[in-house]
């Protein structure tokens, strides 16, 4: 059975909360050996810590751009003083999820800017890679970049141009692909996961957010009563499934190439053994 690794996965999410431990143990058997966890905000930077020891996954601390109008200034310190704690974990391996959004109405784009290359600041001061939110803001998050060049990372749930994705990878990012991509509507980003280099994808959930198709619902459906699917780690052999048969490569062969691009883009990984 191919083994992967799910780049992107919100383990500590409240949907998880009533059977999470189950959740982790079934997607293990579906291959997913290890999870990396992001933070999103300053309460659960030790949740995302303590998920990853007890799994055996690892974690991202930092402080996602949906936060920044809840965060507080002095929480960028209180990150500092977090990656100074735990700078030695080696399930510590990277700062993420960070980035910018200018799809969610009602965000303050000046805000999120400061908390992003803040964030970039402490990635070069800590040396560690990033891992970036990036929603209809890729041209931004670049040019935040060029500015504040870091060690590279990943950009999680890549939905982009052709040349933004290049100019990420030029970067030294990979570039997160998931749920999304198993929708046939979604050709643009089909045929990114069909074209770009084999070396610049990795593999990622989300979850429990951006299910796949098979258990995405309509909002006709939801009203009519119908549940939505609760996305998991353990959809990620199926979302493979759907990348191999776009790039006509074997799943063995996507898992082998997805594994080690992971832990290119996150170097920590490796001494963990994968």
């Amino acid at each position: 059975m191919p083994v992967w690794i799910d780049t992107h996965c919100h383990l500590d999410a409240p949907e998880f909360d009533a059977d999470r431990d189950a959740v982790r143990g079934a997607a293990k058997e579906q291959g997913v050996s290890h999870c990396v966890i992001p933070a999103v905000e300053c309460s659960n930077w030790d949740t995302v810590r303590l998920l990853a020891h007890q799994h055996g996954d690892s974690y991202a601390l930092g402080i996602h751009p949906l936060y920044t109008g809840l965060a507080d200034e002095g929480d960028v310190a209180l990150l500092g003083e977090m990656l100074e704690q735990h700078g030695a974990d080696p399930r510590l391996v990277a700062i993420g999820e960070i980035g910018l959004d200018y799809f969610v109405p009602g965000l303050d784009p000046a805000r999120q800017e400061r908390f992003y290359r803040a964030q970039l600041q402490l990635a070069r001061r800590f040396d560690l890679p990033v891992i970036l939110h990036v929603r209809r803001s890729a041209d931004k998050l670049l040019k935040g970049l060029r500015d504040l060049p870091v060690q590279g990372g990943i950009a999680h749930a890549f939905n982009g141009s052709l040349q933004q994705a290049q100019t990420f990878v030029a970067m030294g990012f990979k570039l997160g692909f998931g749920g999304a991509v198993t929708y046939d509507r979604a050709l643009q980003l089909r045929r990114l996961a069909a074209e770009l280099p084999a070396d610049s994808l990795v593999l990622e959930t989300d979850a429990p957010d951006i299910p796949p198709h098979w258990l995405y619902v309509t909002a006709a459906d939801r009203s009519a009563g119908h549940r939505q699917g609760r996305n998991a780690p353990g959809e990620l052999p199926r979302i493979a499934e759907q990348v191999a048969q776009l790039r006509g490569v074997p799943l063995q062969q996507l898992a082998q190439t997805t594994t080690r691009n992971a832990v290119s883009a996150l170097p920590r990984l490796a001494a963990l053994g994968l």
